[in-house]
């Protein structure tokens, strides 16, 4: 609606993963997308020779630790399996999250920026450390039971998940924040357009941060006025 009244009419098309919107916008089939953050932005843009640019900070979903029979991290059992995210971004913050709640131990000199693996973690007390495709994150903790997985807020939300009742959430406040939220992407010679300035004013308007507030209830927080 607030597009409409500055004479666009907006068509959203749905993606299953996170590769098909940026191939499509590079080759032209997409005007914008919004779904990533930077720094999966701008892996994207090294790994396949692109020059996306992001244009608007819209919102942050805080990762989650989600238990299958687990009641606090605490209590997780020796050589318990811990199922985190497969692509680069989004295994750097997981891992950065388990560090935080104290299950792991990151080697000194690491960098969020420049991208954490497994191969960086100096200690796992003992815990068996799985990388998966971040779709499928749910479905292994459903399907192991005694583990714990670091999931996606779109992914969490998806399956039921309440990020209420996480074990532990990354800091709305914290680093994280501002580093892992998500923006709206476009070609570089569409960033100063008159049609990419009204889709950022609409997506970071306060219509919008309020329709996120109320509708996800925290599993999604708005940034509105952040601007990358």
């Amino acid at each position: 609606d607030l597009l409409k009244k500055q004479g666009y009419t907006l068509k959203i098309v749905e993606y299953g993963d996170y590769v098909l919107p940026n191939k499509a916008l590079a080759e032209g089939e997409l005007d914008a997308n919004y779904f990533q953050h930077l720094p999966y932005l701008e892996g994207y843009n090294a790994k396949n020779g692109t020059a996306l640019v992001s244009v608007a900070a819209v919102h942050y979903e805080p990762f989650g630790i989600y238990g299958n029979g687990v009641t606090s991290l605490s209590s997780l059992a020796p050589g318990s399996t811990i199922f985190l995210p497969a692509d680069d971004s989004n295994e750097t913050r997981a891992l950065y999250l388990l560090e935080e709640a104290g299950l792991i131990r990151l080697r000194d000199g690491v960098s969020a920026r420049t991208g954490v693996t497994l191969s960086d973690v100096v200690e796992d007390n003992g815990y068996r450390l799985v990388t998966v495709s971040a779709s499928t994150l749910p479905s292994q903790l459903r399907n192991n039971a005694g583990s714990i997985a670091v999931i996606n807020g779109n992914y969490a939300i998806g399956a039921g998940l309440s990020v209420r009742g996480a074990l532990a959430v990354e800091s709305a406040s914290g680093e994280a924040a501002s580093l892992y939220a998500n923006i709206v992407a476009v070609r570089p010679e569409d960033a100063d357009s008159a049609k990419t300035r009204a889709l950022a004013a609409a997506l970071t308007s306060a219509t919008v941060a309020k329709y996120i507030e109320e509708q996800y209830q925290g599993a999604v927080v708005s940034v509105t006025g952040e601007k990358k």
